[in-house]
């Protein structure tokens, strides 16, 4: 076993990577328990990619296929129903991991020098998440599943000028069909994993290199901090285990179910509408009117969520107070603004 030890050690970088740990510090305040949040996203992605490589086992991408594949895997496969379940609500978890990170760090103002680049890492993973799950809902090929993306391409289309060659190419064509199921799998298991992987590395390099900010609200009192390796990790793996418990109850009490297959001919249901993650904007174009003067109310709303977008990605800039290290409360009210915006339109949409 020594000589083992000594092989590795002597070739990998094993003890520079102890080095790294036992450096690092974690900020210790009242608002620590946000810290975890980065942790319970890398775990329940980790699921994602475990359960999906088995669910790929038995799925195939083909518009005859596709449902039976998956209902073969709910009923013949051991265990098969369970492993589709935690795939289906870790992808959820994950979602709600996301925009509580997203949010907390907005409002901790962690994006403030020299974090800039590992706030932008961390909303491109974002929007790339929401890619995977835009792309992974239609895969199934049932008939909420089918509907649901038809709504959500017709949506890409309101895009101006480029809208309708947006909804095109991720269709296949002017309909969704089988061509789009496998544009739809293309994207979801090689495209966006990929891009993920990338951008999720470079993220965490920059959360090493700078470390956890401390919040500005407790930059005045006393600074304390706990060793990252072992204290904070094992705590980590704690938290991991309560999302795995959580995880496993919800999959188990509340399995996903499969539903009818998809039937491109039948009218489309009533009350059809996105997954929950996108409910706000679907709720929020609603509110638009047909016109704006000569502009589509569409397009217009759709240019509103392009601008916010680019505002939220570049706030480390806008904000120049934070870049001083000072309070900057109208970014604080913006960001609660967004979180109450976002909340209530997405119970108005769930019970719509």
């Amino acid at each position: 076993m020594m000589a083992i030890k000594e092989f590795l050690i002597s070739r990998l970088p094993v003890k520079e990577a102890l080095d790294i740990l036992k450096k690092k510090e974690v900020p210790v305040h009242r608002l620590s328990p946000f810290y975890y949040l980065g942790g319970i996203c890398l775990y329940l992605l980790i699921v994602q990619i475990v359960t999906g490589v088995l669910l790929l086992i038995y799925y195939s991408p083909s518009e005859d296929q596709a449902y039976q594949s998956v209902k073969f895997i709910m009923t013949k496969v051991s265990f098969g129903w369970l492993i589709r379940s935690i795939h289906a609500w870790s992808a959820n978890m994950l979602m709600v991991a996301l925009f509580i990170h997203l949010f907390s760090t907005f409002l901790m103002k962690a994006y403030r020098p020299p974090r800039e680049f590992t706030w932008m890492t961390g909303i491109l993973m974002f929007l790339t998440c929401l890619g995977l799950g835009f792309t992974g809902y239609l895969l199934p090929w049932n008939q909420l599943a089918y509907f649901a993306t038809k709504v959500g391409t017709e949506i890409v289309a309101a895009v101006p000028l480029m809208g309708e060659a947006l909804k095109e190419f991720l269709r296949g064509g002017t309909n969704v069909t089988g061509v789009t199921l496998t544009r739809f799998f293309a994207l979801h298991i090689w495209i966006l994993p990929l891009m993920l992987f990338a951008i999720a590395g470079l993220h965490l390099i920059l959360v090493q290199k700078h470390g956890m900010s401390r919040p500005h609200c407790e930059s005045s009192k006393p600074k304390q901090s706990m060793p990252f390796f072992p204290h904070f990790l094992l705590r980590d793996l704690n938290v991991w285990l309560l999302v795995l418990a959580i995880l496993t109850i919800l999959s188990f009490y509340f399995p996903t179910h499969l539903g009818e297959p998809a039937d491109p001919l039948s009218p489309t249901p009533i009350g059809i509408k996105p997954e929950w993650y996108f409910l706000f904007t679907f709720q929020l174009l609603k509110l638009f009117p047909a016109h704006i003067l000569w502009f589509e109310g569409e397009h217009i709303g759709i240019i509103g969520f392009g601008i916010v977008g680019i505002l939220i990605f570049l706030v480390p800039f806008l904000d120049k107070k934070s870049a001083k290290d000072e309070r900057s409360p109208a970014f604080t009210i913006i960001g609660w603004f967004m979180i109450a915006t976002i909340v209530g339109l997405t119970i108005w949409g769930v019970l719509d």
